[in-house]
């Protein structure tokens, strides 16, 4: 490491693990007293509740139509500063998250927002409008001198007739945004400050206080174990590489088995295959991402009493050139002896993922996801805010796009066309990994097909969506954790045979 980055011992990678644990949600029949601004959430018609202390007539004069995303901050009287949210005409969960983020976004002094409820759901209701507040207040700040915001310490959502119900939805928006803010930290969190080894003690130490099983395996246990994709990758690097398992089980009878895999190269230069010094190259701190989110997904399943039993495998490494890495022409033998020629070294997640898929077979889930910044050819195909989903098992496909949907972390199902599987043959090896120059995010979701030995399993490529492009709303600038909540939504409704 270059003298000058300066990794203190006791640096905290995570720092929204504490951050958002110490904020205070929760439901109230009043305004608390403490409250330093208030949200009345409006759409272009109906009554206007009496807390805002103007009339339609008033707020049509000052350029207020209800208009989604619109604001308008009312001055003078005692109490909180109130504001009026634009929402549309009925809003459903996604419009309410948007209007609580651009309440959140237009008080950034505020430590202690409140919101009045709206909605005929008080529960789902408050978890949207908390979760909205939340990540949009969101900020990588650990390695700042100064933070330069105001940290939220309590959320109140107001709901006179409602408090206990949509108390538990503001808890459960808290966990939720909680979850996301640690995908957020990790990805965006340096190459330099987080390691492959790092990323495993962080999975160590959260998952230890969070109920799951944690199992880390060095160089020596992968070469055990023949994970000759995550080795091969991790030739040209100074740094060891990790495999971490994650185990949930729900207390009782399962009500069915899952396994979430998630691509974590923590940095990705291209290794040989070198990328070009632009801003794609600068992302590459966010290649983790996939990994970032089954970890954080299933750090809140308990919190969530979720019956689901979940097994997730981070496959974590960088991938550098240098002497001993991998080169074009190499031949990998990967956990259960398929050989894979490498037509690419920056088509290294395939690789690395493949060995975890096939110890996923091995415990015979019901189902298997993986999830991955995987192709830049999803990116142009779908663009930086919705992501590609493919899989051999329409219904979980299906499942995977639903929760997408409640989450607003949307997916658009690609084809996984068998036709153009005999592009990833090799001449010398069962595979190569590089297809064809097009189709190229459906050339890798057939290389992991090769892996899950028939059993349902759908891909996430997050390429597009792990950054964001256009900042606003709940979406700040920064690595997007975008993938979290989706795998969340998921195992809570997973069974099998549903």
């Amino acid at each position: 490491m270059s003298p000058a980055i300066r990794v203190p011992a006791d640096f905290d990678p995570v720092p929204s693990v504490r951050e958002t644990g110490a904020v205070r949600v929760c439901a109230a029949a009043a305004v608390p007293s403490d409250a330093d601004a208030l949200a009345v959430l409006l759409g272009p018609a109906g009554d206007v509740p009496a807390e805002l202390g103007l009339d339609r007539a008033a707020l049509a004069a000052a350029g207020f139509g209800g208009e989604p995303g619109r604001t308008l901050l009312v001055p003078g009287g005692a109490g909180p500063v109130r504001v009026a949210v634009g929402t549309g005409d009925a809003p459903d969960a996604a419009g309410l998250r948007d209007a609580a983020a651009a309440f959140a976004n237009a008080v950034p002094w505020s430590a202690r927002p409140a919101l009045l409820l709206t909605g005929a759901d008080p529960r789902a209701t408050a978890q949207v409008l908390v979760e909205g507040v939340l990540l949009a207040r969101y900020a990588y700040v650990p390695l700042k001198s100064a933070p330069g915001r105001t940290a939220v310490a309590a959320v109140t959502v107001v709901a006179p007739g409602a408090v206990g119900p949509a108390g538990a939805g503001a808890e459960t928006g808290r966990i939720l945004a909680g979850a996301t803010a640690l995908t957020r930290d990790l990805a965006n969190c340096p190459p330099a400050h987080l390691t492959a080894a790092r990323m495993a003690d962080v999975a160590v130490q959260l998952g230890g206080a969070r109920g799951l099983g944690v199992e880390v395996f060095d160089r020596d246990a992968l070469v055990a174990l023949g994970c000759g994709g995550l080795l091969g990758v991790n030739g040209g690097s100074h740094e060891p590489p990790r495999m971490v398992t994650l185990t949930y089980t729900p207390p009782g009878e399962p009500a069915g088995r899952l396994a979430l895999v998630g691509k974590g190269i923590m940095y990705d230069s291209g290794g040989i295959s070198l990328k070009p010094a632009d801003g794609v190259h600068a992302m590459m701190k966010n290649d983790m991402s996939g990994a970032a989110s089954v970890l954080a997904a299933m750090s809140v399943l308990a919190e969530l009493g979720c019956r689901t039993a979940v097994t997730g495998y981070l496959m974590c490494t960088d991938n550098m050139p240098s002497g001993t890495a991998l080169k074009m022409g190499d031949v990998l033998t990967v956990r259960g002896g398929t050989t894979v020629e490498v037509r690419n070294t920056d088509a290294e997640g395939r690789l690395v993922m493949s060995d975890a898929l096939v110890l996923a077979t091995e415990e015979r889930p019901d189902a298997i996801v993986d999830i991955a910044t995987l192709t830049g050819a999803c990116m142009r195909a779908l663009g930086t805010s919705v992501a590609g989903v493919m899989g051999n098992d329409q219904a979980l496909v299906d499942r995977l796009i639903e929760a997408g949907a409640r989450t607003d972390e949307p997916l658009w199902q690609l084809p996984l066309e068998r036709r153009y599987r005999a592009d990833i043959d090799s001449p010398i090896a069962d595979l190569n990994n590089l297809g064809d120059l097009n189709g190229g995010a459906i050339m890798a979701a057939l290389f992991l097909a090769e892996f899950v030995d028939g059993l349902p399993w759908a891909h996430v490529d997050i390429a597009g969506t792990a950054d964001v492009a256009k900042p606003g709303g709940w979406r700040p600038a920064g690595c997007s954790g975008f993938g979290t909540r989706l795998l969340v939504e998921l195992a809570l409704g997973f069974g099998a045979g549903r």
